[in-house]
C-alpha cells in the first residue's frame, strides 16, 4: 500500500497517515531523516492515547524525541524506544515502511 510521496515528508519532520494494517485501520506516525523513513503506531504504550497534540501535530523535544502530548513520554526516533516519562523502558510499535522510486510504501 503506498502510503506518500517521500517529497511530501520533510527530513527531520512527522506526518500521520491512515492505513490499513491487516483488517483494522490505523493511525501511523511517519518520521523521515538521513538514514530513511520509519514508521510507527500513532498510539502511545502507557494509556494507549494517540500521541499528536492535534491530528498530524507531533512535539518534539530539544533533544530530538517525539514527546507524547497526553503525558509527556519521550521516544527516540531510532528505534521508537521510550527514554523518558511514564512509559520508560516501552516502545512505540514499529511498522515496516520502503521507500521505492520515491514513494513510502507498507512494507
Amino acid at each position: 500500500m503506498r502510503l506518500i510521496a517521500l517529497n511530501d515528508l520533510a527530513e527531520g519532520g512527522f506526518v500521520e497517515m491512515e492505513a490499513m494494517i491487516g483488517d483494522d485501520a490505523e493511525s501511523l506516525i511517519l518520521y523521515r531523516d538521513s538514514a530513511g523513513v520509519r514508521a510507527w503506531l500513532n498510539i502511545c504504550p502507557h494509556a494507549g492515547r494517540r500521541l499528536d497534540w492535534a491530528p498530524g501535530q507531533f512535539l518534539k523535544s530539544k533533544d530530538g524525541h517525539l514527546v507524547c502530548a497526553a503525558h509527556g513520554a519521550s521516544f527516540e526516533l531510532v528505534r521508537g524506544d521510550c527514554v523518558a516519562g511514564p512509559c520508560r523502558g516501552d516502545a512505540l510499535k514499529a511498522v515496516p515502511v520502503q521507500v521505492r522510486d520515491g514513494e513510502v510504501w507498507l512494507a
